[in-house]
Formats: C-alpha cells, sequence, structure tokens
C-alpha cells in the first residue's frame, strides 16, 4: 500500500538531504532512488521535488551546478552544503523523535497485547529492545 504524502510531509527536505548525503545528483536520479529505496510505496512528485530545491536552495543548504549527461544533454545536479549536512542530521534526529512518540502511542493501552498477538506484533519487551537496536 503507498506511503500517503500526509505521513510524509515535513521530512521532504530530510530525505532529499539523505540522497545527496551520498553524494551530488540530479532531480530524476532522486526522485528514482526514493522510489527504488521505498519499494514504490513512495513517490517525490516532481513538482514537490523542483520546489524543495528551490528552498533548499535558497536556505544555503543544498547549491546546484550544471553537469553533463552521457546522452549529451545539461543537467542541474544538486549537492549539499556543511549547512544542509547539519540540517540533515538535525531532520534525522527530529524523524527518529518523531517515530519513537508514534510508536509509543500506537504500542500503549489496555489491549496492546491482545491486538498485538492477533496482529503478529512483537511483545512489548521484543518491541522495546527493537528500538534499542536502532
Amino acid at each position: 500500500m503507498p506511503i500517503s504524502s500526509d505521513e510524509i510531509r515535513g521530512h521532504t527536505d530530510t530525505i532529499i538531504l539523505a540522497r545527496l548525503m551520498e553524494g551530488d545528483s540530479y532531480g530524476y536520479e532522486i526522485g528514482k532512488a526514493v522510489r527504488q529505496l521505498s519499494d514504490g510505496l513512495y513517490e517525490l512528485k516532481e513538482a514537490t521535488l523542483y520546489t524543495a530545491f528551490r528552498r533548499l536552495e535558497a536556505d544555503w543548504l543544498i547549491e546546484s551546478y550544471w553537469g553533463d549527461s552521457e546522452g549529451g544533454a545539461r543537467r542541474r545536479y544538486y549537492r549539499i552544503t556543511e549547512k544542509g549536512r547539519q540540517a540533515y542530521f538535525a531532520g534525522f534526529a527530529s524523524w527518529r523523535e518523531t517515530k519513537l512518540i508514534i510508536d509509543k502511542l500506537l504500542y500503549s493501552g489496555r489491549n496492546t497485547d491482545r491486538l498485538r498477538r492477533r496482529y503478529g506484533v512483537p511483545s512489548a519487551r521484543l518491541w522495546r529492545r527493537s528500538l534499542n537496536e536502532r
């Protein structure tokens, strides 16, 4: 089931910065990587991607330059700046904290153990241990 963009909203910049932490890239390649890494469950729409590029560049988190492709056409490449690296690590920490809070809210309650067994979710002890291993 595809991931709703509402569930990821607010983390688009961090997702793009994560891809650029791997090296310089261009828009289509970043969009393709996001699709592949999410097993096709999430896709950054072109308008979202290029709006984010403009915002990230205006905030000095990335910079762009023109490069050539194998076919001879020019492409706009993006690279992360030092300020962008710092923003990536802050965004990553924010995502982990948000995920931990959501996990706590979803995995607690009176009927949680019964629901865990019914839907094959690990016990609270195993779940907590898996969180600590991350």
